[in-house]
């Protein structure tokens, strides 16, 4: 049901703090965002390192949706969201184990969403999404479209590249004897 954790998101105030804090201090990459008027919120997402990711969200406006849990705290850890290959299938799933769920969404091929309350997930919020990952990223922290890997000289030997499943990219430095028995290893299992 679940491919992994994809990203946490972090409710802020001071977006901009928040921002450059994770931009400067972390060198985390911001990737895409969007601001959703109807509930009055910014989100953005970053990337740090190869596969760690996270999201801020900020409200933008008196009656934004992140009000409340802002009410007494400048920030904190508002939801995980986890990755799924069938949200249809998650959704039985959870309607089998009885266990309840709101806002169930099909946005199309690019996002489909539903969420489990804190009440039932030990005081946690769980979105559950099926999604592309590499569609949320800055091109800079992924794999162009359509390569999987990529190898470059280093001065000791060579990177290689590798695209991750869950989105995002992967790079091993291997020394040249490292990356002569990664050739011979690839030549054996043909």
């Amino acid at each position: 049901m679940i491919l992994r954790i994809d990203h946490i998101a972090l409710a802020v105030r001071d977006y901009e703090k928040a921002f450059n804090f994770f931009t400067t201090l972390f060198h985390a990459v911001p990737g895409t965002y969007a601001d959703d008027g109807s509930m009055k919120y910014l989100w953005q997402n970053l990337s740090m390192g190869d596969l760690s990711r996270f999201e801020l969200l900020t409200p933008t406006g008196g009656g934004s949706f992140l009000d409340g849990f802002l009410k007494n705290r400048e920030g904190g850890i508002h939801h995980i969201t986890v990755q799924t290959p069938d949200i249809y299938q998650a959704r039985k799933t959870l309607e089998e184990k009885g266990i309840p769920y709101f806002g169930f969404n099909d946005y199309g091929p690019l996002w489909k969403e539903m969420f489990i309350h804190p009440r039932d997930a030990f005081g946690v919020l769980i979105q559950i999404a099926q999604f592309e990952p590499d569609d949320w990223l800055s091109p800079q922290v992924r794999m162009p479209m359509g390569k999987r890997w990529s190898i470059e000289k280093s001065g000791s030997g060579l990177n290689l590249t590798m695209a991750h499943p869950g989105g995002g990219k992967v790079v091993f430095e291997l020394s040249p004897d490292e990356a002569a028995q990664l050739a011979e290893d690839l030549k054996k299992a043909l």
